[in-house]
């Protein structure tokens, strides 16, 4: 067992991990941050992204012990951010949200983009989601979901 400590969603959180303990399992099960989905458990679908020192990252891949000192930001966190807040009530309103699964790795994918480029290009924006899968919608309303929070700034 090793102890790591991380700042998560803007809180110092300390706990006792596996070596082998991703950090999908620990925000799930040792801090109840449920947010976070399971898809592919092998970094395919992005389901599982979550924001890392300003990096969307596939929790799935990452050790817990490789997040000592790191900064993580969960979908949890958005309803505090304002640029969160628009883009989940744009996914509501323009339907980028359909059985919900993938909205969570989708809305961090684009948070991270968007808090280090506000104003992507097509492309930006297509590169950026490239590892997010949705099953359901297509992908055309999630982009015009995110393009609606743009248009709006």
């Amino acid at each position: 067992m090793t102890t790591i400590t991380m700042k998560v969603n803007g809180i110092n959180r300390s706990a006792e991990v596996d070596g082998n303990t991703r950090l999908l399992d620990f925000l799930r099960e040792k801090l109840d941050l449920t947010g976070t989905k399971e898809g592919c458990s092998v970094g395919e679908c992005g389901a599982c992204t979550v924001i890392m020192n300003g990096k969307s990252v596939c929790s799935c891949l990452v050790l817990s012990a490789q997040c000592q000192g790191a900064e993580i930001t969960t979908v949890e966190a958005l309803h505090h951010d304002p640029i969160g807040k628009r883009l989940q009530n744009a996914f509501i309103r323009y339907g980028g949200v359909q059985c919900g699964f993938c909205t969570p790795g989708v809305l961090m994918s684009t948070k991270a983009l968007l808090d280090s480029n506000p104003a992507p290009s097509d492309e930006e924006l297509k590169e950026a989601l490239e590892g997010n899968l949705c099953r359901c919608t297509g992908y055309q309303p999630i982009i015009t979901s995110i393009k609606a929070v743009l248009s709006a700034k």
